[in-house]
């Protein structure tokens, strides 16, 4: 059997192949959904797992995590500042080896501020890890190349299309300025979550094994960098997310945004610098 063949094959309380190390993991919306699942998952792999919530209430979802060994942090990713503070947060329980940058809503006035502007805020500040994954989307090929005339504060309602195609950007991006990063995108499919509905098509299971697979695999693809994947197939994105000026505006804009420049490999520590 292969081990793409092995990951298929396996059930949610399956361990995973051989072929993985054992890693610290965080994973930003944790408390339901995929988030969830991929965090089961990974405890019960072996691996060290930080779950995330949105608000103290829903520290019982992730109660059973928690039992098994699992480390939690509590902030609310629409707003910047406490999704500043976690990053501090995260960094004081220690180096992370793996994120997986799961947390997402479909509606409403918090899609650019949870969607993009929240991973975008980790990644520059969360101590660098030796892997990212961002939960992309196959609507990001419904989204608009455009940054001009976009409430990244949350004032007015998003775009999730958009927020999808800026944060599959915001992947590449970082797999480009730091190479000694591996930074990939994935399309969960359409799946049974509370974001997918309950008649969703696709299979929850293969939901977030690429996830998992991208943050402990060994093998050479897992440990690739820059890819758009869909059920552990790399895949072509919509052509904006490999535009280089296009990934620059979307980084400019970001750190204009929040203050906070991302830091190109190399180059030391996060820039801070007021924002507009």
């Amino acid at each position: 059997m292969t081990l793409q063949e092995a990951f298929l094959d396996r059930t949610a309380t399956d361990t995973l192949p051989p072929e993985v190390f054992m890693a610290r993991v965080f994973i930003t919306g944790s408390a339901d959904g995929l988030g969830l699942a991929a965090a089961r998952v990974l405890l019960g792999d072996g691996h060290d797992v930080v779950v995330h919530v949105r608000a103290t209430p829903r520290l019982d979802a992730v109660r059973e995590l928690l039992d098994r060994g699992a480390e939690a942090v509590v902030a609310d990713l629409s707003d910047v500042e406490q999704t500043r503070d976690l990053a501090g947060r995260v960094n004081r329980l220690g180096r992370m080896d793996a994120v997986i940058h799961n947390a997402g809503v479909h509606t409403g006035r918090a899609v650019l501020p949870v969607n993009v502007v929240a991973p975008y805020l980790l990644t520059a500040l969360v101590d660098t890890p030796r892997r990212l994954v961002y939960l992309s989307s196959s609507e990001h090929y419904h989204g608009r190349a455009e940054l001009t005339g976009l409430d990244w504060t949350g004032r007015r309602p998003g775009s999730y299309p958009d927020s999808k195609l800026f944060v599959t950007t915001l992947a590449a991006a970082v797999a480009r300025l730091r190479p000694d990063v591996t930074s990939n995108a994935v399309d969960p499919g359409w799946v049974p979550t509370k974001m997918g509905g309950p008649g969703a098509p696709d299979d929850l299971r293969l939901g977030h094994l690429t996830q998992e697979w991208l943050a402990t695999g060994d093998d050479p693809d897992a440990r690739s960098s820059g890819g758009y994947w869909h059920h552990r197939r790399r895949v072509r994105p919509h052509p904006a997310v490999r535009d280089r000026r296009f990934q620059d505006r979307l980084l400019e804009t970001l750190a204009g945004v929040t203050g906070t420049r991302l830091a190109p490999a190399g180059e030391g520590s996060t820039v801070e610098r007021p924002g507009p």
